[in-house]
């Protein structure tokens, strides 16, 4: 098997290290000798995205995804396309806000969404942010997950009608919702950074097993090969121990 990955704006999204979250994919894979290949796509760059097993877009700053944003407008088609023919998209912060309506920045400039989604995003109240460590508790068909990550928004994502996960601690999408992200089995979108998958092995493997679903549709979760996550475990288990989740 072999799966094919595009990281979009890669030079331009890439807040918090989520270059290690693409380095997380590689090595799961490369481990299970199943082939990798991971493409970047900036800012006019001619590319066919529905081609890809996996599309991911990670966290960018204000002024990064003002800079990015008629680009992506652009290629709205083609992410649809990509969507309809079974490409699993992964949203990182700035990613995430950008499938939406419309995003209202800290300079309240509304920066239009690709609108995929019902869900937009404002900003917080005196330049408040959601910052710090993140636990949540999600379902991902089926399958039942304690993530951990870091947050570190000021935007305040609403109207999400599918949620990733319900909040242990931090925030979220919002001050005040206790909910975070958003999945609906074909997108998974959230705040956390960190990167999120070297913290979260059981959500890597997730990713991976959703791409390769897109060319090999019989395809079970349970059909990768195990492999020895014993470190990225007790990291995340101090992490939860240190959140007063674990006792």
């Amino acid at each position: 098997m072999d799966l094919k990955i595009c990281w979009l704006y890669h030079d331009i999204m890439d807040l918090y290290g989520d270059k290690g979250n693409m380095l997380v994919l590689r090595k799961r894979c490369e481990d299970r000798g199943i082939q990798v290949i991971i493409d970047t796509l900036s800012i006019g760059q001619e590319c066919d995205l529905s081609s890809y097993d996996i599309l991911f877009l990670g966290g960018g700053a204000d002024k990064e995804q003002m800079i990015l944003i008629s680009d992506l407008l652009a290629r709205k088609d083609n992410i649809q396309k990509a969507m309809e023919e079974g490409s699993f998209v992964l949203l990182i912060c700035g990613g995430y806000q950008l499938f939406g309506q419309y995003y209202i920045n800290a300079h309240h400039e509304k920066i239009e969404g690709l609108k995929f989604f019902d869900y937009y995003t404002d900003t917080g109240e005196n330049g408040r942010r959601c910052i710090g460590d993140i636990a949540i508790s999600c379902d991902l068909d089926g399958n039942t997950y304690t993530v951990v990550g870091f947050e570190n928004h000021g935007g305040q994502t609403k109207n999400v009608n599918s949620t990733l996960g319900k909040v242990l601690h931090g925030f979220g999408n919002s001050f005040e919702g206790k909910q975070e992200g958003f999945y609906n089995g074909k997108v998974l979108a959230t705040y956390m950074h960190g990167p999120l998958l070297p913290k979260n092995p059981e959500i890597a493997d997730f990713v991976i097993y959703k791409g390769l679903k897109k060319r090999n549709p019989n395809i079970r979760l349970q059909d990768l090969q195990p492999l020895d996550d014993t470190l990225e475990l007790k990291a995340k288990q101090a992490m939860l121990k240190r959140l007063n989740i674990l006792k």
